[in-house]
Parts: structure tokens; sequence; C-alpha cells
């Protein structure tokens, strides 16, 4: 028998809501902007085809809004539960941003429902686009406001410690640490690629099955380019987020890199294993690679493991999340980057099945992403819940039953994954997209 310990599931029951929930959060921020840009479009162009794609986006997303309320309400009612000494020791300091988060989120939820309940209702249909900007503004604004709670417990300023409490707590402070520049475009960014690549594809999904439909390609041809321009985004903020990585936790740097001897011209290690005795074999070395990430120079010093107590070293398995991360980063950049330079050449064709199968695969690898980057995040900060004060260990609740909660609530994401299935199937095939079309007047 396994020794029943509350820590351990309690971070498990943690990791499994924010990993279930980070699908549908993802979603709501990155969703808003292809629809608002798919409905500015149609008016600019007066083309019928992406009114429709607006719409047909849109009652996918309010689906995944609906599920992601859900998975949100789990995680504040597990902070409280399963983290109480967190709470009580820091409840206060993030009470502002986890606030202004729900205030967000309202102020998303209530223009999306006028969005929704006055599709043609307008006589300009630039009244109509108008109401995205809102919920474009708010789905941001949330993922702005609760990444920097994160990032405060990676980077925490603004408050004094004394006796296991912050006291004179800075707030503002707190909320603009020196993680929040990059943890929060990061988040954004890897937001507006991952949604951009999830519709485009289901778009080559349809295409390669013979749905040739020009309203197939247009959606292809929309999505991808946004993905193309954040796929640029999230590389840049990923070089920024290695050199704040080696400015203020280099330990989790360290870790992501198998990187144990500090030493100048680093070499940057990718894949390999590890032995009992920390030994790399099987590894990509890529000279000077971790020096140029970590400052820029590729002569520049990077901080090793060995400056650290081992109690405090992340757990190193970091190291493959970190890989997982940039290699399918580094694919989905390559990928929307052949199909923008074959779409503008008239001699190659952007829908041949090797480049619509990859746009397919991209689209599941980018959630797999942005899962192993925040893996890396949260792993990467252990043993800490808030880096250099407070221990995970200490944080957690001491009850019987968490156990019985991760089972429970397992289930319920179970039956809340079954169920969007279900519903999402049934709301398309409800309105097919010919019907709808055919209703707009467009063959």
């Amino acid at each position: 028998m396994v020794e029943y310990d509350p820590v351990l599931y309690s971070r498990i029951l943690t990791g499994t809501t924010l990993g279930f929930h980070t699908i549908f959060a993802t979603l709501g921020v990155g969703i808003p902007l292809l629809i608002a840009l798919a409905e500015w479009i149609g008016i600019k162009r007066n083309d019928l085809h992406y009114h429709v794609l607006a719409r047909r986006w849109t009652r996918g997303y309010i689906i995944s809004v609906a599920v992601g309320v859900v998975t949100g309400t789990a995680i504040s009612l597990q902070l409280s539960l399963l983290w109480p000494n967190f709470m009580e020791a820091a409840g206060h300091t993030i009470a502002l941003p986890l606030f202004l988060e729900t205030f967000a989120f309202f102020f998303e939820a209530i223009f999306l429902g006028i969005y929704l309940y006055t599709w043609d209702r307008f006589k300009s249909r630039y009244a109509h686009f108008l109401l995205l900007i809102p919920v474009f503004i708010g789905g941001g604004a949330s993922a702005f406001f609760i990444s920097t709670v994160n990032a405060f417990m990676n980077s925490p300023i603004g408050f004094n410690y004394e006796n296991g409490i912050l006291t004179n707590v800075n707030p503002i402070m707190a909320m603009f640490n020196p993680a929040t520049p990059t943890k929060v475009t990061h988040v954004l960014a890897s937001s507006y690629l991952t949604a951009a690549f999830i519709l485009a594809s289901i778009a080559a999904f349809s295409i390669l099955r013979g749905r040739d439909h020009v309203y197939h390609k247009k959606a292809l041809k929309l999505s991808m380019t946004v993905a193309l321009a954040f796929a640029i985004c999230t590389a840049l903020i990923g070089d920024l987020s290695g050199k704040y990585l080696a400015q203020y936790q280099p330990e989790k740097l360290a870790a992501a890199e198998w990187h144990f001897e500090t030493e100048k011209g680093a070499t940057l290690i990718f894949a390999g294993s590890l032995d009992e005795n920390n030994k790399i074999s099987k590894a990509i070395e890529i000279p000077y690679a971790l020096s140029i990430l970590a400052h820029g120079i590729p002569g520049a010093e990077v901080i090793g493991l060995e400056e650290f107590p081992v109690e405090d070293w992340p757990p190193l398995v970091v190291h493959y999340y970190f890989d997982w991360m940039v290699t399918i980063g580094m694919f989905l950049a390559l990928v929307a980057f052949i199909y923008f330079c074959m779409q503008y050449r008239k001699k190659w064709n952007e829908f041949n099945k090797p480049l619509l199968s990859a746009i397919i695969v991209g689209g599941p690898l980018a959630m797999l992403a942005i899962e192993a980057g925040w893996f890396m995040a949260e792993q990467g900060r252990q043993p800490w819940i808030i880096r250099g004060f407070m221990r995970t260990a200490e944080a957690a609740t001491t009850s019987n039953h968490v156990d019985t909660m991760l089972y429970l609530f397992i289930l319920l994401y179970l039956i809340l994954a079954i169920s969007i299935i279900i519903v999402l199937k049934r709301v398309f095939k409800a309105s097919p997209l010919e019907k709808e079309l055919k209703k707009q007047g467009i063959e």
C-alpha cells in the first residue's frame, strides 16, 4: 500500500485541474481574436464567408467558455481547500489580481451574451463587430491578471515576510513583479498561436476530406496567417523568458537544461538521459547556445545547479517539458512559414496532403506545448510555492480524503470532456455549413 500523503495528492489534484482548465482557458483567450478578425474582414471586404466563419467559431467558443467556468470555479475552490496555509499567508497579496480577473471575466461574458443575441439585429454590421472588442479585451485581461498571480509566485516582491505571513503588502508592486512582463506576454502570444492552429487544423481536416469549399480555404488562410504572426512573437518572447530565468530563477533554467556546473560558454542540452550520478548521455549538445539563451553572449557565464542546495533543486524532468515546448513551437512556426510561402507562389499548391496533414497535427501539438510550458513553469518552481519564502509542503492541507477528492474531480472532468464532445457534435450537426451558407445566399 502507498502511504497517504496529502501534499502529493493535493499537487496531483491541482495539476490535474490546471491541466484540464488550461485547454479551455487558452481557447477562451485566443479564439475571440480570430472571431473578431473574421468579422472585421467580412465587413471590409463585404464577404459573407467570413461572417459565417465568425458565427460558427462563436458557437464552439461559447461551449468552451461554459466548461472553463466550471474548471475555473474548481481551481478557486481548491486554492482554499488544498492550500490553506498559502492562502492564509498570501491571500491578501493575490486578492487584487484574482478579483480583477473575475471582473474581467464578467466584463467579457456580458458583452459576449449581447454579441450572441444581436446577430442580424443591427442594420450596421460594424456596430455588431464593436461588441467583440470588449470580449477580446476581457479575455486578454483575464489572462493578464491570473498570470500576474503565477508570476508573483515565481518572483515575489512587494511585502515583508514575518512569522510565515506576508505583511506591509504593496499589491501593485506584487502584481508587477520581474516575472510579469515575460509571463503575461508569453501566455497571450502562445494562446493566440494555439487557438489559431486549432481552428486551422479543423479547416485543414475538412479540406483533406474533400470539402474544398472556398469557405474552408478562407478559414485556413486566416488562421494560418495569425498562427505565423504569433509563432514569431512566441519565439521572441521565449528568448526573453530565458534571459529572465537566467537573472531571477537560475535554478529553473539550470534544471531545464541539465546544467550542473557554472561555466562560461555554456552548452545547450537537447533530449538525452541522466544516470543516477547525473551524467548526461545520448543528448544533442549545441555549443554556446545556453549562454546565448541566458545572456545573449556566447561566452557569458551561466549559473549551474551546483550553486544551490540539492533540496532546492527543481525536478530534473522539467528538461523534457522544455524540450517538448521548444520543439513543438519550432514545428508550428515552420509549418506556418511553409504554408505562407506556398500560398504566395502560384505554381505551388498550399492544399497538398503533406502540408494539410502537418497543420492537422499542429492543432493538438500546440495544445500539448501549452501544457508542457505550464508543467515546466510549475514544477520548475519546486520545491517552492512562493519562491524563496514558502515551500509547497508547508502550504498544503493536512486533511484526510484528498485522494477521494482527486478521484471525484477526475470523474467530473471525464464527464465534462465527454459532454463537450457530444454538445459540439450536436450543435454543428443541427446547423450544417451548407445550410448556413445557403441561408446567407452563398452557393
